[in-house]
């Protein structure tokens, strides 16, 4: 196999291939605009991990087009190579060749990087998905006789993965996924997550900011102040010691410490709860939060 072979081949594997990506692209943005809007949107609401689903069918989507493009360069680079597709380059100077041959290399090095990129996103996203999903349907479970769940709360701080409200009270239930390689401890102390013996510390900042948006935005809704409880799930990790009454850590397994994690202040009268499950209901519907920036 000459230079001039290699050249050839990798040139038209490497058309063909561009050629293939601008049609998946093309497609996945026309399938997208076809489905910007649900069907019965008036009756269908926002699952647990909602922007978490749809990024992960975006990103699956990206990836089967990155594979399938790789399959498609090396069944093109074989065919053109067994048809003489050298004779693009005859009596091109060996030098121009070397250049158009690093060229294409460099090219397919990005595309592979992409698509290792494209797969560690994936795994990310996937792992943000299940950890929102348990902590949600333990939610609908402890729900029963105590409230209604509501997912992907907008605030202007940002997401809020769940919020029961009920006439014990309000919570907003914030997912916080960090991998463990087995069940270990987690405890909350100067404002962030420590994760032990791990050694990570994920700050609170942003998860304090949505709570306290989310309760203005309810006390002005209702015209009267109401408290609205933190809770913070971290699913596979045990919460050693619960900081005081900011925050309430809590993992997938003990979720319904929640129900007896309030006081006098934190009941509703009916009127209130009925208007607020009324706000969520409309504000929760079924939408395409997949490219909005996640929080």
């Amino acid at each position: 196999m000459n230079i001039e072979a290699i050249s050839g081949a990798a040139t038209v594997a490497i058309a063909c291939t561009f050629v293939f990506l601008v049609a998946a692209k093309s497609w996945h943005l026309v399938a997208r605009s076809m489905n910007a809007h649900p069907n019965f949107p008036d009756a269908i609401m926002r699952e647990a991990a909602q922007r978490f689903r749809d990024e992960l069918d975006a990103l699956s989507r990206k990836q089967s087009t990155y594979l399938g493009a790789g399959l498609m360069f090396v069944f093109i680079f074989a065919v053109a190579h067994t048809f003489d597709a050298h004779q693009l380059f005859e009596g091109y100077p060996a030098w121009q060749l070397y250049v158009v041959l690093a060229t294409l290399f460099a090219a397919a090095a990005f595309a592979l990087y992409r698509l290792l990129r494209t797969i560690q996103q994936w795994r990310q996203v996937r792992f943000l998905r299940d950890a929102n999903i348990a902590v949600g349907h333990s939610l609908q479970r402890i729900a029963v006789g105590h409230g209604r769940v509501f997912h992907e709360v907008m605030t202007a701080a940002g997401v809020v993965d769940h919020v029961l409200v009920g006439p014990g009270g309000i919570y907003a239930i914030n997912v916080v996924a960090h991998r463990a390689m087995r069940r270990e401890s987690v405890q909350l102390a100067d404002g962030e997550l420590q994760f032990v013996p791990d050694g990570t510390s994920i700050p609170i900042t942003d998860i304090a900011s949505k709570t306290t948006r989310l309760q203005q935005d309810f006390s002005d809704l209702l015209k009267n102040s109401v408290r609205v409880r933190s809770v913070i799930a971290v699913p596979g990790w045990d919460a050693d010691i619960q900081p005081g009454d900011g925050h309430l850590v809590v993992n997938e397994r003990t979720l319904p410490m929640l129900r007896g994690w309030k006081d006098e202040a934190d009941y509703l009268m009916d009127e209130d709860v009925q208007a607020l499950q009324q706000h969520l209901t409309r504000t929760c519907k079924r939408s395409p939060i997949a490219r909005r920036k996640r929080k």
